[in-house]
């Protein structure tokens, strides 16, 4: 009986780890999520732990009231799939919300936001 309660926990250790990396998620981005920037960045370039499908992803960059301030060009990277860049107008010193959403190659749907802040 023990055995076969070892066997199921890793089984389903198994399954749940593989569901895991099916989804693709924020590895890192620039300008850093909760960081602060002393100029203008001219985007924000997002990687994610997994190669997503530019055609039905995005990032929107709003300012501290809501309003969206970038310049709806979210485009993959050419040479790294798990890549997205959005160019941004010059900004003011503020608080910034990056908003995100992005399927995955194996069509899984991800989404989140973080800030960051431009000070002068």
């Amino acid at each position: 009986m023990m055995s076969r309660s070892i066997f199921l926990a890793l089984w389903i250790n198994l399954v749940l780890s593989g569901v895991a990396r099916a989804h693709a998620f924020i590895d890192h981005a620039d300008p850093a999520a909760g960081g602060k920037v002393q100029k203008s960045p001219k985007e924000v370039r997002i990687w994610f732990t997994e190669e997503i499908e530019p055609a039905f992803s995005s990032i929107k960059v709003l300012d501290g009231s809501g309003k969206q301030i970038d310049k709806g060009d979210t485009h993959a990277d050419p040479v790294n799939r798990a890549l997205l860049h959005l160019s941004l107008p010059p900004l003011k010193a503020g608080t910034y919300k990056v908003v995100w959403r992005v399927v995955s190659v194996d069509a899984h749907v991800t989404k989140g936001d973080f800030t960051f802040q431009v000070v002068r």
